[in-house]
């Protein structure tokens, strides 16, 4: 009798593995979900877009990836819910550096480095800084001379505090010896409308966010070592005698714990994107330059990011 007890116990056991095995397999077997921490038509948002019918594409067995957008707190509301996901890969998250690692150091915050199972960075996009038709400052000298002779003066326009845009104005005021005003928005989208309709002077955004926009908006200046291929004719800060060089880091993350199954289709579809011509022609056409870093590598590159956005919030704290 303990033998055939036994013997069920064992069959019954290889059964539901057998059975986990098959669901494993068989995933993707029901719509993914992709939380946007952002609203729609910011630059994390034409990100997602973009990438979505790529890994649907590379995951396959008719793989379907579904926006959710879930603005507010800076993209925190967003990477919180991703964070405390039921970790099955079929909830993943954008993720944006520095903004989502100043999130734990400058508020309560319910999730870490380790609450992810990180999968790609994608984008590194600069930081430009543009401004109003009407604000008369159609050069970076211009810019500079009224914010050294009226500190505070000039009102600019961000997505968040504590995040790239920000990062980059403290590192211009540090270099110009002033101070501006900052006027934050729930995301990038309602920044550069403001922007546009004259309610703030001065904007610091990410070049993909105003690469439709440069008739309508004065372009100072891009946040690179070098030219932008999205914009050749663009000069970079260095090239006017600032050393200003930021930008954003923009990519994709699951909860931590992710079955191995899951996280390893999800690793493959995301490895594939750097090699795909028609991936990176439409990156280009949204003005999102491309840097895929995956897996370990983007875990110890937030890592790194973390480490500085404690060192700038130790020097120059943001609220």
């Amino acid at each position: 009798m303990l033998k055939l007890i036994k013997m069920t116990t064992a069959i019954a056991t290889a059964a539901l593995l057998t059975a986990g095995t098959a669901i494993a397999a068989d995933y993707p077997n029901k719509p993914i979900e992709m939380i946007v921490g952002f609203g729609a038509g910011g630059g994390t948002d034409v990100m997602a877009r973009t990438v979505a019918p790529f890994i649907e594409k590379y995951l396959g067995n008719g793989a379907s990836v579904v926006i959710k957008n879930v603005p507010g707190a800076s993209g925190q509301i967003g990477v919180t819910q991703t964070a405390h996901a039921t970790p099955d890969g079929y909830t993943l998250g954008t993720f944006n550096l520095p903004g989502m690692m100043a999130r734990t150091i400058d508020r309560k915050a319910e999730y870490d480095v380790d609450s992810f199972t990180y999968l790609a960075n994608v984008v590194n996009d600069p930081n430009v800084i543009v401004t109003s038709k009407a604000s008369g400052f159609d050069t970076l000298d211009k810019l500079i001379e009224e914010a050294k002779a009226n500190p505070g003066a000039i009102t600019v326009g961000m997505s968040s505090l504590g995040g790239d845009d920000h990062f980059a104005l403290i590192k211009l005021q540090n270099l110009i010896n002033s101070e501006f005003t900052i006027v934050p928005f729930k995301g990038s989208a309602p920044a550069r409308t403001a922007l546009l309709g004259g309610h703030v002077a001065m904007g610091i955004l990410n070049i993909s966010e105003v690469a439709e926009f440069q008739d309508q908006l004065n372009v100072l200046g891009v946040a690179l070592d070098k030219r932008s291929q999205f914009a050749p004719d663009l000069p970079t800060f260095k090239e006017q005698g600032l050393d200003l060089v930021n930008g954003a880091m923009r990519g994709f993350i699951a909860p931590a714990g992710l079955p191995d199954e899951a996280r390893n289709n999800l690793m493959a579809a995301f490895s594939k994107l750097k090699d795909d011509p028609e991936f990176l022609k439409a990156m280009k056409d949204t003005a999102n330059p491309v840097e895929v870093v995956t897996g370990d590598d983007f875990k110890s590159m937030t890592k790194d990011i973390h480490d500085l956005a404690t060192g700038v919030w130790e020097a120059t704290p943001w609220n």
